[in-house]
């Protein structure tokens, strides 16, 4: 079974004041930059852990097939920012290998055994260990990111409030 992920997040008091004063268009517009920048170094981390899992022997490259994505869907049906952070591929389902070779890493469809172990391989985890020894970090900058948005907007908008 996997090991659940805790963490205590720090600092977000302040931004969520500033953010009742904004409207949505620029919260989406700054929320979204911010996000993708401390997703990003989520991704790096699980990308520089998985390099130290990968056999140098094999094509398959688990580091080249971490990606982060957005989630339109979430977004359309109740307005929040969702990035992802995973390995392209997934777990395969019922792509062939030959499906799979054209990502960018080959066919990882071995890293969740990495992740998550089986009977016969104990779990060595990447991907939550890059999140829960990062997390602070990518929230100090989202808060960065998304402050100096609306530090942006804030300005914008006194300018044409002045015309």
């Amino acid at each position: 079974m996997a090991d659940p992920v805790s963490v205590n997040v720090d600092g977000l008091e302040a931004l969520l004041g500033r953010m009742d004063n904004i409207s949505f268009d620029v919260r989406r517009k700054g929320g979204r930059f911010a996000m993708r920048k401390a997703a990003n170094i989520i991704r790096d981390k699980a990308q520089e852990n998985a390099t130290l899992l990968d056999d140098p022997a094999s094509a398959a490259d688990i580091s080249a097939n971490i990606a982060i994505r957005f989630s339109p869907k979430d977004f359309k049906r109740n307005g929040n920012l969702v990035f992802r952070v995973g390995v392209l591929g997934g777990a395969g389902g019922r792509k062939t290998a030959d499906q799979l070779s054209g990502l960018p890493g080959q066919d990882t469809r071995h890293w969740r055994q990495q992740e998550f172990g089986n009977s016969r391989h104990p779990a060595q985890p990447f991907m939550r260990r890059a999140l829960s020894e990062n997390i602070q970090a990518a929230t100090d900058e989202f808060i960065s990111q998304y402050n100096k948005a609306l530090d942006r907007a804030i300005k914008r908008a006194n300018k044409r409030a002045a015309r």
